[in-house]
Order: structure tokens, then C-alpha cells, then sequence
């Protein structure tokens, strides 16, 4: 019986490209420890095109198919490992619903409204889910400023964010209404819409939702903890230098607590239709209270990455894992 032959696509030009090639590199580790499934890896470059592991060009083509340089490929299944555009925003999904070939992870839809932090909290308040305050930005002129400069008279200080980047880039916590300014200014040059949100000092915890074998599995969460006074910027999240921890049992939560992460994170996977895997954020503030944060529809898969880490504290070897996604898109193709 021939081998499922897996396309692994990484990087995609993006802010987040450098991170979605280490993530990739688990990802293919793990793929290859699957004796059904062949992997090859192309990546997206940032400006000379789809390459393969030895430079060759490389094209998708619609009849399921990979061109390799000289080499035509037939490929059963894509793993999409692209963080942030067009990963995460459905671009890619779109590319590959129209090649009709099965991937891993949420369908167009699904990743768009994600990937969007206002479509995603319009989204949280709708099917009941409480999250932090916010104001959305649409436009970068004095009206919008005047609106954050309010909010930050409300709230004491804010995280301004672009609404369209993950991976905190684009994220500013701002303490000082003098830096309002250039700082909505910034936050908009990587992305058309920009999310005023109240700052809070809690504690970060994180959920892993994903299929497995056919069913919704929600994990008990894990814990970021930061340095003091800082958040959880791109560079602590994945520079070799990070100061933050992760903890996978976490201590003096609540059952209640627990419990309500868990009631949120499946609600939000089952009525935001996500499939296959989403890290699930939330906050935890000194009162007590648990807040959304953010759904990431392909989380990070580096060494120090929550969401391998949850999924195998939760019972399930992740090349297993991989595999139940693959065996689910191919006998539904």
C-alpha cells in the first residue's frame, strides 16, 4: 500500500515566517515517525516563491498535484504550518478548498474570523463569552485617537493591538496617555483595524481544543507566567532567551475556574465551527474572573509550545494525533 504523501507547507512571508519554519521542523519530526505517511516540505518564501528543501521551485496545481522542479507529485493531504498571514487569516485554506485537497486545520471561514480580534469578539459576546472591555479603531485619524485617549481615562492603561497579526505583533501596552498617539499610529501599520482593550493583570492560561479520532477534546489548561510587569511579547513567546515559564498544572485554580475554561473553550471550538486544533487563551484576573483572550487556529509548534505540550499532558501522542487529522481529511476527500 503506497504511503499518504503529505505536502508540509511553512513559512509564507509574514511577520511570524522565521517561527512557522521552527515550527514546521516538529511538525516534520513528528510526521516522519508515521511509518503510513511520506512528508515533503516546501516552503513560502518571502520573495523568491514556493521552494522545496533543496531550492527547487515548486507550483500547487489543481489537480491535486505538486510541481518539483522537474518532479510532478501526486499529495493526499497538506499540513498548512504558516503562523499569522496567510496561514491563519484563510487565505491558504482558500487556495486549497479550490484544489480540493484535504489539510489540517479550520476551513476559510473559521480561520478569518479567528485571525480578525474584532470579528472574534464580536463573536465571544454573541454566543455569551465574557472577554476583556474593548474599542475597535477602524480608521487612523483624531477621532480614533480621541477614543483610545477615553478609554484610557477609563481604565487606567490599555493594550492597543493591530486587530490582523498574531504572535503580539502589533501588541502595545501603553501606561502613559502621552504615548497614545504614535502608538495607534503604529499599531496600524500592521493592520487596517486596530483593538483598544482594557489592561489587566492576570494570570495567562492557555486550553488546547482539537480533534481527535472524531470527537472535541478540551484539555485542562496550562499557565504562561511572564517577568513582572511585563506581557507575553513575540520574543518571549519564542526567543531562546525567554524568561517566561509554562506549567502544565497549574496551581490555586478553582475547579470552578478549570471548569468554566473548559465550558468556554468548547463552546467557542464548537460554534466558531474550528477543526482539528486551536490553542485557546485566557485571562485570569485577581478578582477571579475568566476572560477569553484569543483562539489561534495553528498555534505554535516550537520546543517550548503550548499546545504539543497539552495535547500530550492530555494522553495522546502528538505524532497520533497527526495522524487521526490525516486519517479524518482523506477519508472525507
Amino acid at each position: 500500500m503506497n504511503p499518504t504523501q503529505v505536502l508540509l507547507l511553512c513559512g509564507g512571508g509574514s511577520a511570524e515566517h522565521e517561527v512557522s519554519l521552527v515550527s514546521a521542523n516538529y511538525l516534520e519530526s513528528q510526521l516522519k515517525l508515521l511509518p503510513s505517511v511520506s512528508v515533503v516540505r516546501v516552503e513560502m518564501t518571502k520573495d523568491e516563491g514556493w521552494k522545496g528543501s533543496e531550492g527547487q521551485a515548486c507550483r500547487l496545481n489543481l489537480d491535486k498535484t505538486l510541481t518539483m522542479g522537474n518532479d510532478l507529485i501526486a499529495i493526499d493531504y497538506v499540513v498548512p504550518c504558516i503562523h499569522g498571514y496567510p496561514g491563519e487569516t484563510g487565505d491558504v485554506q482558500s487556495l486549497l478548498e479550490l484544489a480540493g485537497l484535504p489539510y489540517m486545520g479550520c476551513d476559510p471561514s473559521a480561520s478569518m474570523v479567528c485571525f480578525n480580534k474584532i470579528t472574534s469578539k464580536l463573536w465571544f459576546d454573541a454566543i455569551g463569552i465574557p472577554n476583556t472591555p474593548y474599542v475597535f479603531l477602524t480608521d487612523n485619524n483624531a477621532d480614533s485617537i480621541t477614543k483610545a485617549e477615553e478609554a484610557f481615562d477609563l481604565w487606567g492603561s490599555i493594550f492597543v493591538k493591530a486587530a490582523c497579526q498574531g504572535s503580539s505583533v502589533g501588541c502595545f501596552k501603553v501606561t502613559e496617555k502621552s504615548e497614545i498617539k504614535n502608538v495607534v499610529t503604529e499599531a496600524f501599520t500592521f493592520s487596517n483595524q486596530v483593538l483598544i482593550e482594557k489592561a489587566v493583570r492576570p494570570r495567562e492560561l492557555e486550553i488546547a481544543a482539537y480533534h481527535y479520532n472524531g470527537d472535541v477534546m478540551v484539555t485542562t489548561p496550562g499557565e504562561i507566567q511572564c517577568p513582572t510587569d511585563t506581557f507575553y511579547t513575540y520574543d518571549e513567546k519564542y526567543s531562546t532567551t525567554s524568561h517566561s515559564l509554562t506549567t502544565l498544572e497549574p496551581g490555586d485554580l478553582t475547579e470552578e475556574q478549570i471548569a468554566k475554561m473548559r465550558e468556554y473553550a468548547e463552546k467557542a471550538f464548537v460554534h466558531l465551527k474550528l477543526k482539528d486544533l486551536s490553542r485557546i487563551d485566557f485571562f485570569l484576573t485577581p478578582e477571579g474572573e475568566v476572560l477569553l483572550n484569543e483562539i489561534n487556529t495553528f498555534p505554535g509548534m516550537t520546543p517550548i509550545s503550548m499546545f504539543p505540550k497539552l495535547v500530550e499532558h492530555n494522553g495522546h501522542t502528538f505524532s497520533d494525533y497527526l495522524a487521526s487529522c490525516i486519517q479524518a481529511g482523506v477519508s472525507q476527500a
